[in-house]
């Protein structure tokens, strides 16, 4: 994001110092980086505390699903956060997550990924992130988020197993073989993301949601989506208040779908 886009934000004002950037801890192989860093949130850790892993050996995705995470290859990273807010509103730091690293992507890489709701990201037609939010209650009140971030940075097509083939791609792919400087992207996502944070923890979802929408491959599109009646069809139209995805059918009705997952056609 240029200084002039956050001073729009900001209302102007502009006095934002990261300081996430500095509360990384790099490990080598580890299970999840979620767990990780569920273990420092539980033990107090500050806001903006980040788990960094060079290897995931159970890296995990939306649903249960194993992530692919090879040595060396992508930022495989979990950030605790710690927000007042009521449980309804936790989707809303899953879209935020989405618009800070796909900015970090596109100033970086120069890669333009776009954003596919709720929470991947996609170059090329396809994914190239995943993003994973976790939330921890206490006493009926959110405790601690946790939001695991996978970017695909310099995995060749020889590092996809066979069933993620045509479906995963990379930074490195799509940048023409131009290899990622994964530090640099690490810093330039935790600091779009403290900034990003910041402004809605000020402004609400608003800003949020004008950025998704600019960045997003989901909108104007026609979508595939189950229901507890079956498949349908619609096409994205937008987001509401609460980060749900608006759909319109071929009736013109409009159909808010608030979770699961969506296939565009």
């Amino acid at each position: 994001m240029n200084r002039n886009e956050r001073l729009r934000l900001a209302g102007g004002r502009d006095t934002f110092i990261p300081g996430w950037v500095d509360r990384v801890q790099l490990l080598e192989a580890v299970v999840s980086t979620q767990e990780e860093a569920k273990k420092l949130a539980e033990s107090g850790a500050p806001q903006g505390t980040t788990v960094r892993a060079e290897e995931q050996t159970g890296g995990r995705g939306r649903m249960g699903r194993k992530w692919h995470s090879p040595r060396g290859k992508g930022i495989w990273m979990s950030v605790v956060l710690r927000p007042e807010l009521p449980l309804s509103l936790t989707p809303q730091l899953t879209l935020l997550a989405g618009v800070a690293v796909c900015l970090a992507i596109r100033e970086v890489t120069g890669v333009q990924a776009g954003i596919k709701w709720p929470n991947d990201l996609l170059a090329g037609g396809r994914k190239v992130c995943g993003i994973l939010l976790e939330s921890s209650l206490r006493e009926g009140r959110l405790h601690y988020a946790i939001a695991g971030i996978g970017i695909a940075a310099n995995l060749t097509e020889e590092d996809y197993p066979p069933d993620l083939q045509g479906i995963g791609t990379s930074l490195l792919i799509e940048g023409g073989g131009i290899p990622v400087d994964r530090s640099a992207l690490t810093a330039a996502v935790l600091t779009e993301l403290e900034y990003l944070y910041l402004v809605y923890m000020e402004q609400g979802f608003a800003p949020i949601r004008e950025l998704w929408e600019s960045m997003s491959v989901t909108l104007g599109r026609q979508v595939g989506f189950n229901t507890p009646q079956g498949r349908c069809e619609a096409t994205a139209v937008g987001l509401d208040d609460n980060g749900g995805l608006l759909l319109k059918d071929g009736t013109g009705s409009v159909i808010r779908v608030l979770s699961g997952e969506i296939e565009m056609i």
